[in-house]
Parts: C-alpha cells; structure tokens; sequence
C-alpha cells in the first residue's frame, strides 16, 4: 500500500514546500480585513463597508477548513520532537477551535445581514475583535513552529532522521 504514496522530499513533504501557510495567509488576511471593513463601515455609517466584511467572512470560513486539511497533513507529516509538542498542540487545537468560531459568526452574520444589511450591533464588532484577537494569538503560534522550531525546514527534518532531535 505504501508503493503508491509520493516520496517525501527534503522537507518531508510529498510536493515540494508547505501548503497551510500559504491558505491559512488567505484566511487571516480576510477575517482582519472583515473586522477592519466592519468598524470602519460602523464608524463612517457606509453599509458598502459591511458588505465586504461579510464576503471577506463567508470566503474565510471556507479556506479555513482547507487550511485545516493541510494543517493536519504536514503537522503529521513533521514528525514533531518533544520540545516543539506542546505548541503544536495548541496551534492545532486552536485552529480547529477557530474553524467552529469562524463558522459560528458568519452564520451570525447572515442572520445580521437578513434582518438589515445596513446595520451591525456593537456586541457583533466585539466578537471581531475577540475573534481577530485569538487570530493573532493563532499566528504567533504558527511563527513560532516555524521560525523557532523549524517544522518542515532541511535542517530539522535531518536532525529528526539522524536522530539528534527526539
């Protein structure tokens, strides 16, 4: 059965460099944006605003179970070693967390949206900013597997098969 899997590559991934950082980008770029469009749209009262922050939330309850998806994959893929563990399950644990948070307000913003798209109550742009909050939280997580553990880089994935990380 193994046969007809890819081989890995350098960085221990069967296509040549990670994918969730590139889909996750997508996703934090349109929830801050979303957030962003939607305090501006309430502070300028210009509903064109709210519309945006709507599109940009709907387009990133999708990416993010793509990102997900890809997440799981090269988090399986890493082999992670004992120090980087505990941020990895966090990062993970958030992220799927997120996915359900994310998925929760755009439906919460429908129903807003239904009733009046020129209008958004404040306990809405709260939960934005929570939301973009835990965003941000979600992404110094990330940074650290990568820039400070090194997940899926040449050189930790050597020093996992020659054994030096455990």
């Amino acid at each position: 059965m193994f046969e007809y899997l890819l081989p890995l590559n350098d960085h221990n991934l069967p296509y040549p460099d990670t994918l969730h950082p590139i889909v996750v980008h997508f996703v934090i770029a349109m929830v801050l944006f979303a957030t962003f469009c939607d305090v501006v749209g309430y502070l300028t009262k210009k509903p064109r605003f709210f519309e945006v922050g709507w599109w940009n939330m709907f387009f990133a309850t999708i990416a993010i179970f793509i990102a997900i998806i890809f997440g799981q994959i090269e988090a399986g893929l890493a082999e992670p070693y004992e120090a980087v563990e505990p941020v990895l399950n966090l990062h993970t644990l958030i992220g799927w967390s997120l996915s359900g948070i994310i998925a929760t307000i755009t439906a919460w913003r429908y129903v807003i949206r239904l009733r009046d798209p020129q209008k958004l109550p404040i306990p809405y742009l709260g939960v934005g900013l929570l939301l973009s909050s835990l965003v941000f939280f979600q992404v110094y997580l990330g940074d650290l597997l990568v820039w400070v553990y090194g997940l899926h880089t040449v050189e930790v994935v050597e020093a996992i098969k020659e054994g030096i990380l455990r």
